[in-house]
């Protein structure tokens, strides 16, 4: 189960919400003389975003929130994915990760090196929703130019951001009327540990100094 029945009156840990500003700062390069440089601002309204915080950081009137986007159509590519795209969200085999005439055109050395490193998550950076009555449907292409109608979302955990509102005083105290949706405890777990990985992932030149 992907979703609660029933949320509980309080916001949490991937929670769907409704209401909330994005806002992103964008700069041609970082501000380190006099005069300040120009920079944007681009202010978004999305439908949904996500709570990124743990559940019992949700206080003193800020809170983390990462918009719900549309998934990439590409994804259907892969029969494996296709069948169920929350499949994303847990490591996989290495030919799972491509659809198979991508998997077939790697060259041996590649598929032996893959093979050889075993599970891992193909797209550390994403989370994917499911589907579900209050997400709307949309169509997403496929490589090929087909439509799939489609009503999976998901997030990128390189687009959290902080927001500040009055209202947010902790998990309980705040406008549970934003929220949509409660992932399960499953789910949760699921989320926890992916973006635990992905923030923890050791790049190799660090990997080099360890060993």
């Amino acid at each position: 189960m992907f979703y609660e029945d029933t949320p509980e009156q309080a916001l949490r840990f991937g929670d769907v919400l409704r209401g909330y500003l994005s806002i992103t700062p964008i700069i041609e390069e970082p501000m380190l003389g006099v005069p300040i440089k120009r920079c944007n601002i681009d202010v978004d309204l999305p439908q949904f975003c996500v709570v990124m915080d743990p559940c019992c950081r949700t206080r003193n009137k800020t809170i983390s929130l990462t918009p719900l986007i549309k998934i990439w159509g590409t994804f259907f590519d892969n029969p494996y994915l296709e069948a169920d795209l929350t499949r994303i969200n847990r490591m996989m085999e290495p030919q799972q990760t491509l659809s198979s005439s991508q998997w077939d055109s790697l060259p041996q050395g590649q598929k032996t090196k893959r093979l050889a490193e075993g599970r891992a998550y193909a797209f550390f950076n994403l989370f994917v929703y499911a589907p579900h009555d209050w997400l709307p449907r949309y169509r997403a292409s496929k490589t090929n130019g087909q439509e799939v109608p489609t009503n999976y979302y998901m997030i990128d955990f390189r687009s959290t951001y902080k927001l500040c509102c009055d209202r947010i005083n902790s998990p309980t105290d705040a406008p549970l009327e934003s929220k949509v949706l409660q992932v399960s405890r499953e789910t949760r777990a699921e989320l926890r540990d992916k973006i635990s990985l992905y923030y923890a992932k050791v790049p190799a030149e660090d990997r080099i100094l360890e060993d």
